[in-house]
């Protein structure tokens, strides 16, 4: 027959060793469990204000060159206020397209062919387009925007394809997604755009 092993009661020490680890787990738990939601709540409010109020986007294209290259970071703010020569997001086509703003509703825009920009008969200053170009313009000339509209164009404006072209056209108020602001990649451009 096989011998019992006597297990004998649990000194004092004992004891309260067992209850410190059982009440340092309980607390553990409680701890990881509340820093857990802390960080749901945190990236659930972080994502609701990247989608409705401040879009991260990337540049994907050469349209923009020199102002923006493909692969900078950028943050954009929703806004319904576009002045000329602000850079918007916009979708089209299930893309969100960037581009400049040229002229708002009402604005009479003309091209001449050497690709200098007129909006009601007065040249535009744009220091930010390296090569000027009539480029893909299928509209007639000139050109008013339709209310609840703006006009865009590209930087690059031999490759780009924006306001110019009937395909896209004039960019309404809900296609936008916002204006952007804040370049926060490459780290050698941070800055605003």
């Amino acid at each position: 027959m096989a011998k019992k092993k006597y297990i004998g009661r649990p000194s004092a020490a004992q004891l309260e060793a067992e209850i410190k680890r059982v009440r340092y787990r309980s607390q553990y738990a409680s701890v990881l469990k509340s820093t857990v939601y802390a960080l749901v709540i945190v990236a659930a409010f972080a994502v609701l204000v990247a989608t409705l109020w401040l879009p991260v986007l990337q540049i994907y294209g050469s349209s923009m060159n020199p102002t923006l290259y493909d692969g900078d970071i950028l943050v954009s703010v929703k806004s319904s206020d576009f002045r000329r020569g602000d850079v918007v997001a916009f979708y089209y086509n299930n893309k969100i397209l960037v581009k400049r703003v040229i002229a708002v509703q009402g604005e009479w825009v003309d091209i001449d062919d050497e690709g200098n920009v007129y909006v009601n008969e007065e040249k535009i200053d744009e220091p930010y387009v390296s090569d000027k170009a009539r480029g893909e313009c299928n509209i007639d000339l000139p050109y008013q925007v339709p209310d609840s509209r703006i006009f865009v164009m590209g930087d690059h404006r031999n490759v780009s394809i924006d306001s110019r072209s009937t395909s896209i056209g004039c960019v309404s108020d809900e296609q936008i997604v916002g204006k952007l602001v804040y370049q926060i990649w490459p780290l050698t451009k941070i800055g605003s755009v």
